[in-house]
C-alpha cells in the first residue's frame, strides 16, 4: 500500500483491521516512512521499519508499534548466568535442515561447541548456526520458519 502520507492514527487502524482480518503480513509505504509488519510469530510484530526521508516524525510514528521496553529489562533478569547465541545477520530460521527432518536441537537436549543448532537462509544461502559453548538448550526463542533479525536470540543454553 503507497500513500503520500498518513497520521499515527491512521497507521494504527489498519494495523488493527489488518491483523482482526487474519493478514499474515503488512506492508505500508508513505512518502517518508516504510512499515511493514508480520503477525505470523507475535501479535503485530515489527520486523521492519526503514525511514526513507530522515525526518523527526518517522521515528515517532515507528514507536507505538514496536514492543513495550519493559519486556527486555524483565527477560533479562529471568536470562542470568545463561548463553544466548544470538542471530548474526537477518534471515529465515529453519530448525531442521530440510522439512520432514528432525530437528538439529529441542529443549533439554545437551550440546556441544560446534554442534550444528539450526539453519538461518539468506539470500537464498543455508547457513547452518552452531553451538559456541557446552550446555543444554533451556530456551530455542523462534519460531521454525519464521523472520530472525540480526541479534535476535535464538537459542538460551545454560553452561
Amino acid at each position: 500500500m503507497k500513500l503520500d502520507s498518513l497520521s499515527i492514527e491512521s497507521l494504527k487502524e489498519i494495523v488493527k483491521v489488518a491483523k482482526e482480518q487474519g493478514v499474515a503480513e503488512l506492508q505500508v509505504e508513505a512518502k517518508d516512512f516504510k512499515v511493514s509488519v508480520n503477525f505470523a510469530t507475535a501479535p503485530a510484530a515489527v520486523h521492519h521499519v526503514q525511514p526513507i526521508v530522515h525526518q523527526a516524525p518517522v521515528a515517532a510514528m515507528a514507536a507505538p508499534v514496536a514492543a513495550p521496553a519493559a519486556a527486555p529489562a524483565k527477560a533479562a533478569a529471568n536470562d542470568a548466568g545463561l548463553h544466548i547465541i544470538k542471530s548474526p545477520f537477518v534471515g529465515t530460521f529453519y530448525a531442521s535442515p530440510s522439512p520432514g527432518k528432525p530437528a538439529y536441537a529441542k529443549v533439554g537436549d545437551k550440546v556441544k561447541t560446534g554442534q550444528p543448532l539450526c539453519v538461518l537462509e539468506a539470500m537464498k544461502i543455508m547457513n547452518e548456526i552452531d553451538s559456541d559453548v557446552n550446555g543444554e538448550i533451556v530456551e530455542i526463542c523462534v519460531d521454525n520458519e519464521s523472520l530472525v533479525e540480526y541479534g535476535q536470540p535464538l537459542f538460551k543454553i545454560r553452561k
